[in-house]
C-alpha cells in the first residue's frame, strides 16, 4: 500500500528534467555522498580509494539514463572505458558494472552488443571483470541474449540474475557464467515474479549454491544477515575456496558488516554508483521499495 503512494512520487522525481539538471549543477548533497561514489570520475575514484584502504574492493556502476540516441549510448560506453583506464592507472581494486539500457539496448540490441563488446575488450586487457546489471521483466530476454553473445568472446563479463524471477534458475544453468545473485528490486505479474519473501530467499540460496557447485565465480549481493551466515556455513561445509566468490553490498549499506567480513578473510565488493545520473539512480532506489526510504534516512542519521 505504501509503495503505491511513495513509488509514483519518487518515480516522478527521478524523471523530472528540471530537478535532474539542478542535481547535475549542484552536485552530490549529503544523502548522495552516502550512496553514490561521485558525479565525476575523480570523486568516484577517491571513494574507491577509501574502500581499498581497509580492504574493500568496488564495482563502479556506470550510470546512464535517458539514452535516446546511439551517440548517447556511445558516450556512456566511453565513460565506462575511461573509468576502466583510471582504475588501472591508480592500481585500484575495482571492476565495473552497467545496465545494457544505458548503452542502447532499448534503441537496438546490436548497439548494446557493440558497446558492451568495446567495454569488455578493454576490461579484458586489464584483467578486469564487467558485470551486466539486470533490469525489469520486459528487458530480461534481450539482456540475456546480448550477454550471451558477448560472453562467448569475453568470459570476463558476468551477469546479474534476480532471485524473485522464475526464469533465473534456468538462465543460471544455461549460461554457466560469473553470476551476481540479487534478490531483485523489480516487481510485476505473478507469472514472471516470485512473490512470497520466503520463496525468494530460498531461491536466492539455491542460485548461489548451484552456481558455486558448478564451479562458477559467484557474486553474492545481499545485505541479509541470515543469508550471509547460511552461505558462509555452506561454503565451509562444501570446502569451497573463498577465491571462488565475493560478497557485494551497496555503498552506504551495512559498512560495519562489510568490514567484519573483510577481517574474516572474505572478499567484499562495494557497489559504487558513478556518473551525472546519480540523482535518478537515488530516486529510483527510493521508489523501488518503501523500506528504502526509512533505510536511507536511518543511514544518514547514523553517519
Amino acid at each position: 500500500m505504501l509503495q503505491q503512494i511513495t513509488g509514483p512520487v519518487f518515480e516522478y522525481l527521478a524523471e523530472n528534467r528540471l530537478l535532474i539538471q539542478l542535481a547535475r549543477k549542484v552536485g552530490l548533497p549529503l544523502g548522495g555522498t552516502l550512496f553514490v561514489g561521485g558525479q565525476g570520475a575523480e570523486e568516484t575514484l577517491d571513494t574507491v580509494k577509501q574502500f581499498n584502504q581497509d580492504g574493500r574492493a568496488a564495482t563502479i556502476d556506470c550510470l546512464g539514463e535517458f539514452v535516446e540516441t546511439e551517440q548517447d549510448a556511445v558516450d556512456i560506453a566511453d565513460e565506462c572505458i575511461k573509468v576502466i583506464g583510471q582504475i588501472k592507472a591508480y592500481d585500484l581494486d575495482a571492476q565495473v558494472s552497467l545496465k545494457l539500457t544505458s548503452i542502447g539496448l532499448r534503441i537496438d540490441p546490436d548497439i548494446a552488443y557493440q558497446q558492451l563488446s568495446r567495454i569488455a575488450e578493454v576490461a579484458d586487457q586489464q584483467n578486469m571483470r564487467v558485470t551486466v546489471n539486470m533490469e525489469e521483466a520486459v528487458m530480461i530476454e534481450s539482456i540475456v541474449r546480448v550477454f550471451e553473445r558477448v560472453h562467448e568472446h569475453y568470459p570476463n563479463v558476468g551477469i546479474a540474475l534476480q532471485a524473485n524471477v522464475y526464469r533465473s534458475r534456468f538462465d543460471l544453468e544455461y549460461l554457466q557464467a560469473t553470476v551476481r545473485v540479487v534478490k531483485g528490486a523489480y516487481d510485476g505479474d505473478d507469472e514472471t515474479y516470485i512473490q512470497p519473501k520466503k520463496t525468494v530467499d530460498e531461491t536466492y540460496l539455491q542460485l548461489v549454491k548451484v552456481n558455486l557447485l558448478n564451479g562458477n565465480y559467484t557474486q553474492i549481493a545481499t545485505h541479509d544477515e541470515q543469508i550471509i551466515r547460511q552461505i558462509i556455513d555452506f561454503t565451509q561445509m562444501k570446502q569451497i575456496d573463498r577465491s571462488q566468490f565475493e560478497f557485494q553490498m551497496l555503498q552506504g549499506m551495512r559498512p560495519k558488516r562489510q568490514q567484519e567480513l573483510v577481517r574474516q578473510g572474505y572478499r567484499v565488493v562495494i557497489y559504487v554508483p558513478h556518473g551525472v545520473d546519480w540523482y535518478t539512480y537515488l530516486m529510483r532506489r527510493l521508489a523501488e521499495r518503501p523500506a528504502n526510504i526509512a533505510f536511507t534516512v536511518g543511514a544518514m542519521l547514523r553517519r
